[in-house]
């Protein structure tokens, strides 16, 4: 006698949870976002093959898109095995080290604009796209009812992400009053990102599904291949401008937030159907607070070692734009709901950031 198909798959299945396959399975291949992986090999044989940094820009985007995913869940698996100070210090360096990667390669080439629009571009597709998308299919599928959040903690996220545009803010103000500008000290605190007030039935009990020292390997293993990737990224960002006629404004605002985003996009969405906005906030508006209060200042000091001119200065434009869509939001946030309405505005917002950049000329852009 043979045993049937279901015993044999159960049979394979229980092999690969339990052999040394079991991570490879959990992080490169359980995850169907993982189908994207291919494109970044495609991406960098395209760069030497055909030399069109069109595709080879559109090809590496889909292909950091996973990797960015992985890299989130690789920190999450590792947080377990962690104290909360720890975890807390991983995941608001390793949630957002795609962002950072691509930050310090266009740095090195000198792209300053571009690093300072592409964290710019991250924070307003986190409080306007992907908490809109949010807000709209939360909306749409519990139709019937009103969809509540914790409107304090909504009110305290919101004040730490306008604290922070503050300092972004004030820069590009005396800039452009020709004030002479000076380097302040800056102090960062922890980000928490209103774990500790979600209800009861909002925690779910997780188990690690990889062990302590594979969380460390594919933490570097996929760090490694971010970089390799962000590298093309980047030399490839001024091609595909020339090739497809769009600014570099807008594929750094715009499209470059793509790749950073993903997962938290896709975060927001899932908990929002579920009906835990509480955890979807604190996605998107705490990764919002983590770019703006940690990877902006980190750039910066990066910038210094490099010798490279990187300062808080954004433009008066861009920061004009964020200031109003932290209003926007905060606008939102103060009732404690939300409906697939609100989540429809947020969206249009968006377009209306994203069209103005398209046909916005940025003068200052000192990138060559």
């Amino acid at each position: 006698m043979y045993p049937s198909a279901d015993v044999a798959y159960s049979w394979i299945f229980k092999k690969i949870r339990m052999g040394p396959l079991r991570s490879i399975y959990v992080v490169l291949i359980k995850a169907k976002i993982n189908l994207l992986l291919p494109f970044g090999p495609l991406a960098i044989m395209l760069h030497y093959l055909t030399g069109k940094h069109g595709w080879v820009f559109f090809f590496t985007l889909l292909g950091i898109i996973p990797l960015a995913e992985r890299l989130g869940y690789v920190t999450e698996q590792l947080a377990f095995y962690t104290g909360s100070t720890v975890g807390g210090l991983l995941n608001a360096t390793f949630g957002n080290a795609t962002e950072m990667i691509i930050s310090i390669y266009a740095l090195k080439n000198g792209m300053i604009r571009v690093v300072q629009q592409s964290l710019l571009g991250s924070i307003l597709s986190n409080m306007l796209l992907v908490l809109g998308c949010a807000f709209f299919i939360g909306g749409t599928v519990h139709c019937h009812k009103v969809q509540s959040f914790n409107k304090a903690a909504a009110v305290v996220n919101s004040g730490l992400l306008l604290m922070a545009v503050m300092g972004i803010l004030f820069p590009a103000v005396l800039h452009f009053t020709r004030t002479e500008l000076k380097s302040q000290p800056n102090l960062y605190n922890p980000i928490d990102e209103a774990n500790g007030n979600k209800d009861e039935d909002s925690v779910e009990d997780e188990a690690p599904e990889i062990t302590h020292w594979e969380a460390i390997g594919w933490l570097a293993i996929l760090t490694i291949w971010v970089s390799i990737l962000s590298g093309y990224l980047v030399d490839a960002i001024q091609g595909a401008s020339d090739s497809w006629n769009m600014p570099v404004a807008f594929i750094s605002v715009i499209l470059l937030p793509i790749v950073g985003n993903a997962a938290e996009h896709g975060s927001a969405i899932m908990f929002a159907m579920k009906d835990k906005l509480d955890i979807t906030l604190g996605v998107a508006i705490g990764s919002s607070t983590q770019i703006s209060m940690f990877v902006i200042p980190l750039c910066v000091v990066v910038g210094w070692f490099m010798g490279k001119p990187m300062d808080l200065n954004f433009q008066l434009f861009e920061t004009a734009t964020l200031f109003i869509t932290v209003l926007v939001v905060a606008f939102m946030l103060q009732e404690g709901e939300s409906n697939y309405f609100k989540g429809l505005m947020l969206i249009l917002s968006y377009l209306i950031v994203a069209a103005s950049f398209f046909v916005h000329v940025d003068l200052s852009n000192d990138d060559g």
